[in-house]
This record gives C-alpha cells, sequence and structure tokens, in this order.
C-alpha cells in the first residue's frame, strides 16, 4: 500500500439504529477517500455487547447499499479483534504506559462527589499511579484491577483539526484514562487507536461529541509511536426542534426513508450539503459531489435537518431522473400495491415524474393504469353535469375509432379532444375534468391527451361507459 493513500473510515456502534446524522458522518469520509483515489473502511464498534445488536448491524449494512456507500475494506468488528488488542496492551504494560488500578466504584463516587463539592473538576486522583518516591498501597486481596493509561502530566496535547481548527488542550485537564476493564475487555478509545493503527486510517471524519476523546486518543498514539491521523470533527445534526438528532428525539432509521420513496442520490446530495457547500449549488449529482468534496468547506455550525427540504430535493432528482431509471426505482413500491408493471412503465415515470416528491407519490400515480378505479361520486356529480354528457359520448366515440383504426396516439387523441370540443362548443376544462375523473378517479392529471394514450384502449373505453344520458350507458 503506498504511503499517500487516503484511508478514511466509518465506525459506527451497533446500539441504535443508525439515523440520518449518522450516515452523514459515512458520507463525508466515503466521499473524502473517492474524491482522492483513496479507500474507505467501515469498521462495526460492536465491544458493548449488551446494547449491541445484529439488527443495528443489518441496517447500518443496508443504509450503507442504499446510499450507495459500500465500503472498500470491512466491516471489521471489534468483537473479533480482543487478541489483537491484548496484545498491544501487553507492549503498552512493558513500556511502563499502563498501570494496574484498585480503586472501587464506590471509592470513585465517593472520591468525585468530594470534587465536585470543593468546586473542583471531577476526576481521578492518581492513587494507584506510580511515581518516583511514592509507595503505593497493598492491593486488596482477590480484586482484579482496571488498568489506567499514565496520562504525561506536563505540557499539552495539539492538533490541526480541518474544521475546528487549531485546538490544544492541557494534559493538567486529563486524567488517567481506564484502557482495559477488570475483567481483561478494553474499552473504547483504547480499541479505536489499535484499528486506525492496523488499518492505516490517513483521515478521521466524525461527529465532533468525539472532540474530548481526540487527545486521549492522541496520547494513546505517541505511546504507540504511531502516526495520528488527521482529524476533522463535524458540528452536530441537529432535529426540526433544535435538539441534536437522535433515536430518542425521534430520529428515523436512515431505512426508513428509502421506504418512504426516496432516491439515494437525492439523499447523498442532501445530506452532503447539510455541513458542507460547493458555493451556491443546491442540486448535484453523485459525480459532481465527488469532484467539489473537501474538507475546507466543512461548516463550523450545527446543520438543522429540514423534512420538506429533503422532499424538494428528492423532487429535482426525480424530474432530473430518466424514466428508465425511475420505473426500475418505482417497481418495488408498485409491487407492494399489489400490482404487476409493464412496458409502459418507463413512459409513465417520465408523464408523472413532475408531480411527485416521493417514489410512493409516483407510485400512486400509476395506480389507475394497472388497477380498477373508482370515481369520487362527489366529483362526478360536479364535473360529469347533464350538458357534458353528450361531448363525453362523442368524444368517447372517437376514441372507440381511433383504437379500431389502430391510430392510439397522443397526437390522434389530441385531435379527436379538439373535435369534440368544436363541435359541443366547450373549453377544454369543461371536457376534460368529468374524463380525468372517469378514467383516472381524479380531476387533475397531466395533459389529457398523454394521460388516455398510455392507458390501454379498452381501458378507457370502459371507463368512459359510466356516463350516462338519459339513463342509458353513453357508449
Amino acid at each position: 500500500m503506498s504511503a499517500y493513500t487516503v484511508r478514511t473510515r466509518f465506525a459506527p456502534s451497533p446500539t441504535g439504529f443508525i439515523h440520518l446524522g449518522n450516515v452523514r458522518s459515512a458520507l463525508y469520509p466515503w466521499a473524502f477517500a473517492k474524491s482522492r483515489g483513496g479507500q474507505f473502511v467501515l469498521r462495526i464498534e460492536d465491544t458493548d455487547v449488551q446494547r449491541s445488536s445484529q439488527a443495528a448491524v443489518d441496517v447500518i449494512l443496508q443504509g450503507l447499499q442504499w446510499l450507495g456507500l459500500q465500503p472498500d475494506e470491512g466491516p471489521h468488528h471489534q468483537m473479533q479483534r480482543m487478541a489483537r488488542y491484548q496484545e498491544v496492551l501487553a507492549q503498552l504494560k512493558a513500556g511502563g504506559w499502563v498501570y494496574p488500578c484498585y480503586t472501587s466504584v464506590a471509592e470513585l463516587e465517593a472520591m468525585r462527589e468530594r470534587q465536585m463539592a470543593a468546586k473542583q473538576k471531577p476526576r481521578y486522583d492518581g492513587t494507584w499511579r506510580p511515581e518516583p518516591g511514592k509507595t503505593l498501597p497493598e492491593p486488596p486481596p482477590g480484586v482484579a484491577p482496571v488498568w489506567r493509561f499514565a496520562t504525561p502530566r506536563e505540557g499539552s496535547v495539539r492538533w490541526d483539526d480541518q474544521v475546528k481548527g487549531p485546538v490544544q488542550v492541557e494534559n493538567a485537564e486529563l486524567d488517567d484514562l481506564v484502557v482495559a476493564r477488570a475483567d481483561g475487555t478494553p474499552t473504547y478509545n483504547f480499541c479505536v487507536v489499535v484499528d486506525d493503527v492496523d488499518m492505516a486510517i490517513t483521515h478521521v471524519i466524525r461527529g465532533d461529541d468525539h472532540l474530548n476523546n481526540t487527545p486521549r486518543q492522541l496520547h494513546i498514539f505517541a505511546a504507540l509511536q504511531a502516526t495520528p491521523p488527521v482529524y476533522a470533527h463535524l458540528p452536530t445534526v441537529l432535529n426540526a426542534n433544535g435538539e441534536k438528532m437522535s433515536k430518542r428525539n425521534g430520529a428515523k432509521a436512515v431505512t426508513a426513508y428509502r421506504d418512504e420513496g426516496y432516491l439515494p442520490e437525492a439523499m447523498v446530495n442532501y445530506l452532503a450539503r447539510l455541513g458542507w457547500s460547493h458555493g451556491d449549488d443546491e442540486i448535484f449529482s453523485r459525480q459532481q459531489l465527488l469532484q467539489w468534496f473537501d474538507l475546507k468547506h466543512l461548516g463550523r455550525s450545527a446543520a438543522q435537518f429540514d423534512e420538506a427540504k429533503l422532499r424538494w430535493v428528492n423532487a429535482q432528482h426525480i424530474k432530473a431522473s430518466s424514466g428508465a431509471e425511475l420505473a426500475q426505482a418505482v417497481t418495488p413500491f408498485v409491487h407492494a400495491m399489489g400490482l404487476q408493471p409493464d412496458a409502459r412503465l418507463p413512459a409513465l415515470c417520465d408523464l408523472f415524474k413532475d408531480r411527485c416528491d416521493t417514489l410512493v407519490a409516483l407510485a400512486d400515480w400509476l395506480r389507475p393504469y394497472y388497477d380498477s378505479v373508482t370515481p369520487d361520486a362527489q366529483q362526478l356529480a360536479t364535473h360529469l353535469t347533464p350538458a357534458v354528457q353528450p361531448a363525453v359520448h362523442t368524444l368517447a366515440t372517437a376514441l372507440a375509432q381511433l383504437a379500431n383504426e389502430q391510430r392510439w396516439h397522443a397526437e390522434a387523441i389530441a385531435q379527436a379532444i379538439k373535435a369534440t370540443l368544436a363541435e359541443h362548443g366547450l373549453k377544454m376544462p369543461q371536457l376534460a375534468m368529468p374524463v380525468r375523473v372517469l378514467v383516472m378517479g381524479q380531476a387533475q392529471s397531466p395533459s389529457l391527451d398523454q394521460t388516455l394514450a398510455l392507458h390501454a384502449p379498452a381501458t378507457v373505453q370502459q371507463r368512459l361507459a359510466v356516463a350516462t344520458i338519459g339513463g342509458k350507458t353513453a357508449l
């Protein structure tokens, strides 16, 4: 592997279903790696055995696949790397970087209460930290210790964050981190560093809720004599109420948006703009994102999720898609209605795409072409008046003639409509509205000639036959 290969990672914890805020933390490292000819690594941080679930892992994998953010490597599971963590822990023990601590949970709580009462920052006081000239207490019998990292007492830790700018934390502000629990299982900050070293991660792009972990992780990198990655800490994504986006605050699993009919290209577009920009460009393709993406234009302020804006972005991508592309995307939604699409589907998608903001809405427009229609009685009474019924009969007769002559296309249907209007002295809405109600089940649709042309002639004739004149059917 080249020393200059960009390698980024997405490292979710499968303790809950990933939402759009989480996915943005996958999109940016994916886009940065791909824009630089690098590699994107997926790591599942599943050491919280009690709260992790396979169902949550499945949503992570399905969400990334749906969005087209497939990793080049992984998923790596931390629970499968325990032997490696123990190996590195032994290395730190041998180097004097970690020490056993026998302070009990009760003692820690009492320590923190005393510190808070004295208006001090709660922290471990270093009771068991070995130091020159210090006599340590006798280890309590039968008690397994935790292992703590001996954080340097002097100086500071500093890094140039690609979002926050230069960040410096005084070592005196940091206590000695637990890197292994009493049962020997390693802790989060330790595992992350070992993983990033082993997986040659060059850039860590993650939420700024991890900002406080960074100085601790940098110390572990230094202890391992490993070069740390470049960091970019992203501002929080807020929900519509201005709260941090989370499952607790009503955030939906990313796969819910798939099921609600959003296009993956639209989601990528929207999420990219939720904290990054390229001038004033609002709508762009995945290819354009990869051409433009960099870390310099990541925003420093929290971004707020706006579902109305997401629906607008989705509508723009639906409009820009070809009928063939939409036919493939909408087919599962048509099937979910118990209907079977046919060769007309691409043309139908082209006809109705300008009216839809989701694939669910598009599938609803397609229903009259693959299912029976029951016109609303009130709309029929409103639009199919006795004065209009003769014109509907005339049009039905003309359309039947077109079908017999095998001239069933939009141009010929438009001429039949025009001739009917002239014969009966009507304006287009007076005829089009009742015909739409009869054929489509509603009074609104695209141009009437195109709407009818994509129906089977027999279907149009059957539905127009509902119109009556003097108690007799129009046909």
